[in-house]
């Protein structure tokens, strides 16, 4: 398919990223650009999971909603998720103005840096639990008959028969939280993972819900969400992307307390994620592979829970975070390609 055509869908990406690369190495010398490369790799590779359960839900969205996400949706991942989304969240955790926390950002990174990490609990507590209900939202499913960790996957699928079972799930979860984190941050850990869980939930249950009246009214399956389906499937994606995103921005002060450099090399990673997002969808792979989905929302699972140890006091390394989900993500490609070739045999 001409239109899957890796030098059409990457090539912007490509571009746009060796100019800014030029920037940063004028500004900032060959030191400034091995950083920015990092924080590339480091992006990509915590979202690569993000990619592939974002071309599931870009393929139900008409063509007019998909170009909305690769520009609409890129100006909302770089400057309002990875710039103006973590200000505000420290703006609130400190009083601050949000022309205050800017100039913290912009001049005294290093105390900007300390007030996200203060601010962290938030993050990890609405982003885990906004993961832990996607990835529990598709083994849950009642109607899902394709197993890659079969007695497991088997048990949760049989499991989704039961009325809210998601929600009583995560609410358990949220009260857990609740009793066991310091008592300091109870309040926060609970009004967190109880907001990651409400919206998770409504934005999902209005997709399908105009996908089911359309369906009834077209009288077919439908094809491609539009209006109010397309925008809740929009904006589940951007909420998608802010939870994969939240994680990287912290990390990223361990590299570089350089905001600037931080927005630059995580933006840059997210438009390769974006791309990623489109040639897996025109190029049909999860259709190729028939693990790779479920080995996505595995490590959707497992970093979501990563995130609420956090809460405990217990980090993993950058690299240890990132290569969990690609682990996931390759051990399904291998075991998909390994049972086709055994089924052609």
């Amino acid at each position: 398919m001409h239109s899957a055509h890796p030098l059409r869908i990457f090539g912007f990406s490509a571009a746009l990223t060796a100019v800014i690369a030029i920037v940063v190495m004028l500004f900032g010398g060959l030191g400034a650009l091995w950083l920015f490369a990092v924080l590339a790799v480091l992006e990509i590779t915590f979202s690569f999971d993000n990619a592939v359960i974002n071309s599931r839900i870009l393929a139900r969205m008409s063509p007019l909603w998909q170009k909305l996400f690769l520009t609409v949706g890129i100006f909302i991942a770089v400057f309002v998720v990875r710039f103006a989304l973590p200000i505000i969240i420290v703006q609130l955790a400190t009083g601050l103005g949000f022309g205050e926390v800017v100039n913290l950002a912009l001049n005294q990174p290093e105390q900007y840096g300390e007030q996200l990490h203060h601010a962290a609990p938030v993050i990890d507590a609405f982003g885990g639990t906004f993961l832990l209900m996607i990835g529990l939202s598709y083994f849950l499913d009642r109607d899902k008959v394709v197993h890659w960790l079969q007695p497991i996957e088997h048990s949760l699928a049989r499991a989704g028969k039961i009325r809210f079972i998601k929600l009583m799930i995560m609410v358990l979860v949220a009260l857990l939280l609740y009793v066991t984190v310091d008592s300091n941050l109870q309040h926060t850990v609970l009004v967190s993972s109880i907001m990651g869980i409400v919206l998770q939930f409504g934005l999902q249950s209005v997709s399908g819900f105009f996908d089911k009246s359309m369906e009834k009214t077209k009288g077919s399956k439908i094809q491609h969400q539009v209006g109010l389906a397309a925008f809740a499937s929009f904006m589940y994606l951007e909420v998608l992307d802010a939870s994969f995103s939240f994680d990287g921005v912290i990390g990223a002060f361990a590299i570089t307390t350089s905001v600037l450099l931080i927005v630059a090399g995580l933006g840059v990673g997210a438009l390769w994620v974006r791309s990623l997002t489109v040639y897996l969808m025109r190029a049909g792979t999860l259709a190729k592979y028939r693990y790779l989905e479920h080995g996505a929302h595995w490590a959707i699972l497992a970093l979501g829970v990563v995130m609420l140890v956090k809460l405990y006091h217990v980090e993993l390394p950058e690299w240890a975070t990132g290569s969990l989900g690609l682990l996931f993500i390759v051990t399904a490609i291998a075991t998909s390609v390994i049972e086709k070739r055994r089924e052609s045999h």
